[in-house]
C-alpha cells in the first residue's frame, strides 16, 4: 500500500524526488509517513484537507480489498 499512496504523491507534486513513504507496523494497525518537500506539502494536502482526504479514501478502498482495514495516512 506504500507504493499506491508514493505513486498518486509522485503524481501530484512538483518534486517527485523528495517523496518519502515509511509504512510502520503498531500491532494490527498500519501506518504510513508520507513526506514530501516543504513546497508542496500544500499540494498534497489541498484545500480543506479535500486531496489528503481522497488519498485516504483511496488507501482504505485498497486495504479492505486486501483485508487490511486498519490503515491510517499521516502527511509529515
Amino acid at each position: 500500500m506504500d507504493k499506491l499512496v508514493e505513486f498518486i504523491a509522485r503524481n501530484l507534486v512538483e518534486k517527485p524526488d523528495q517523496v518519502r513513504v515509511r509504512q510502520r507496523r503498531y500491532r494490527e494497525r498500519t501506518v504510513l509517513h508520507l513526506r514530501v518537500a516543504k513546497e508542496d506539502t500544500g499540494r498534497v494536502i489541498g484545500k480543506q484537507g479535500r486531496v489528503a482526504n481522497a488519498m485516504r479514501a483511496v488507501l482504505h478502498a485498497a486495504a479492505q480489498a486486501q483485508r487490511r482495514p486498519d490503515v491510517e495516512l499521516k502527511i509529515q
